[in-house]
C-alpha cells in the first residue's frame, strides 16, 4: 500500500471573501463554515474564530484538534465512516494536508474533561497546538440535548470543516510530498526478512460513553484487536471521540500525525522490518481486558513479531491494559517498549502508573501531568473560561479575578500526549 502525502504549508490564517489557500495563507469565509454546519439540528449555534501562534489568545474548553486533509487521488475520502465511504480502504493514492493549520472544536460537553490551548505565554510551551494556525469552532447545543449527542455533533462538525478546508485548497502546489509504503508482509524481499520484525500495539481509548475512539466510524469498544495499515491512520481511519483529561487525550490531529508510526517508517529497511499496527481497545471489565490483551499478543505472534512498541491513552484504569499487553508480550518472547505519561504527584514522588510489572523494564516517559503552571491573562478568550475551575487539573479558585489561571499540566491540551506528540519528555537520573 502506497500513500503520497501532499503537504501545503500554512503559515497564516485570515478571514477572506472565499475559503482558499494562496501563498501559504489559509483564507476562511466565516459564512461558508456556518452554512456547512447549519443543517445539524442538535446545535443551537456555531461560532467561528481564528487563533494564530504568538497571539494573546486562550481557547477553552477544547474538545478535539484535527488537521485539514482530503483525498486528491485514490479510493474514497479521508475520515471513513464520517466523510469517506467505508467500502474503499483509505491509506493509498494521494492525500492533501494543510500542514500548520488545524481545526479546534470547543464546547462545554463534559466540563472537567476538555482542555486549554494558550497561543502565547508559558502555557503555549506545553501544547503543540500553540504552533498551528487554528480555525476554532465553538458549539452551543440545543436545550435538552444529551451530552453524547452534543459530543457527536461537535465531532462530526469538526471533521466536516477539516475536510472542507482541505478541499478548498485542491489545485494548490504542495510544498512537500512524503511517500509512505510498506510491502505486503508475505512478499517482502530477503534483506527485509533478515531484520527484526517490529509491530506497533496501538491502544485506543474506549472505556464507555464519551470515552470513545472510532475506527472506520465504528466505536473501538466493539472491536477485537486487529491489524491496520499505518497509512490508513494517516488518512483519518482513527478519529478521537472521547472526553478524557486534555493532557493525554490523543486528538485526531495526533493520530493523523502519529510520531511513533513516522519513526517506525524511518527505521524500516534500515534496522527493523516494520510489520504494521495492531490496534486494540482499553476496557472497563477485567474479562474484556484479558481478552483484548491476549488477542493483541496472539496477532503479534502469528505475524512473527519479535518486538513491539506499545502506547496507551489515558491513565489510571488504562495502565492495567498497558501492563497486561506488556507482560503477555514479554512472556511470549516479544520484546516491548512502552510509551506513557506519569501521574506522580506535583512533587514527582508518587507512583507514576496505577499498575506495574517486572517485564515493563523499557519505558519512555512523555512527562508528569501533575506539576502546576501559572498562565497569565489573555487579551481574548475563545470559548467558556468559567470551566477552568472544574477542568481536570484545575481546582476551585484556579481561575483568578484578573483572568490568570493556575492549573496542573493535566489541563493543557496535548501536554503529555502518549503518542509522543508533545513538547515534554522525562529521564531517569
Amino acid at each position: 500500500m502506497r500513500l503520497e502525502l501532499h503537504k501545503i504549508k500554512v503559515k497564516d490564517v485570515k478571514w477572506g471573501d472565499a475559503t482558499k489557500v494562496e501563498d501559504g495563507i489559509l483564507y476562511v469565509n466565516r459564512e461558508e463554515i456556518i452554512n456547512l454546519l447549519s443543517s445539524d439540528d442538535r446545535l443551537e449555534s456555531v461560532e467561528v474564530d481564528l487563533a494564530r501562534p504568538g497571539e494573546r489568545v486562550r481557547i477553552v474548553p477544547v474538545k478535539d484538534v484535527i488537521e485539514p486533509r482530503c483525498k486528491i487521488e485514490g479510493e474514497g475520502d479521508v475520515f471513513p465512516g464520517f466523510i469517506g465511504d467505508v467500502e474503499g480502504a483509505v491509506g493509498q493514492g494521494k492525500t492533501l494536508a494543510l500542514a500548520g493549520a488545524a481545526v479546534v472544536t470547543c464546547g462545554k460537553i463534559v466540563g472537567f474533561q476538555e482542555g486549554i490551548i494558550d497561543m502565547s505565554g508559558p502555557g503555549a510551551e506545553y501544547t503543540p497546538f500553540s504552533k498551528t494556525n487554528n480555525v476554532v469552532l465553538v458549539f452551543t447545543p440545543k436545550a435538552g440535548i444529551e451530552r453524547h449527542d452534543y459530543e457527536a455533533a461537535c465531532r462530526v462538525a469538526g471533521l466536516k470543516v477539516a475536510h472542507f478546508l482541505a478541499v478548498k485548497a485542491k489545485g494548490a502546489h504542495p510544498d512537500e510530498v512524503q511517500t509512505y509504503e510498506l510491502e505486503e508482509i508475505t512478499k517482502r524481499p530477503d534483506h527485509l526478512n533478515k531484520l527484526p520484525r517490529v509491530a506497533y500495539i496501538y491502544m485506543l481509548q474506549s472505556q464507555g460513553l464519551l470515552h470513545d475512539t472510532y475506527v472506520y466510524g465504528v466505536d473501538a469498544k466493539k472491536i477485537l484487536p486487529t491489524l491496520i495499515h499505518p497509512n490508513e491512520v494517516f488518512d483519518g481511519a482513527i478519529v478521537s471521540g472521547n472526553c478524557v483529561s486534555a493532557c493525554d487525550k490523543n486528538s485526531t490531529y495526533a493520530h493523523q500525525n502519529n510520531p511513533v508510526i513516522e519513526a517506525l517508517y524511518k527505521r524500516h529497511g534500515k534496522d527493523i522490518n516494520f510489520i504494521g499496527c495492531i490496534i486494540t481497545n482499553e476496557n472497563v471489565t477485567l474479562q474484556d481486558k484479558k481478552r483484548s490483551s491476549s488477542y493483541a499478543v496472539k496477532l503479534a505472534k502469528m505475524l512473527g513479531v519479535e518486538g513491539v512498541i506499545i502506547t496507551e491513552e489515558g491513565f489510571g484504569n488504562p495502565d492495567t491494559d498497558l501492563i497486561m499487553n506488556c507482560r503477555k508480550a514479554e512472556r511470549a518472547g516479544i520484546k516491548t517498549v512502552l510509551i506513557t505519561d506519569e501521574y506522580a504527584g506535583r512533587d514527582g514522588a508518587s507512583q507514576s502508573l496505577a499498575d506495574a510489572a517486572p517485564e515493563a523494564d523499557a519505558v519512555v516517559s512523555v512527562g508528569n501531568a501533575n506539576p502546576t503552571v501559572k498562565l497569565p491573562p489573555m487579551e481574548k478568550v475563545i470559548g467558556f473560561s468559567e470551566f477552568v475551575d472544574v477542568i481536570a487539573g484545575g481546582f476551585s479558585g484556579a481561575l483568578k479575578q484578573d483572568g490568570s489561571i493556575e492549573v496542573e499540566l493535566q489541563a493543557i491540551t496535548g501536554a503529555t500526549s502518549e503518542l509522543g506528540f508533545t513538547c515534554l519528555s522525562a529521564e531517569t537520573r
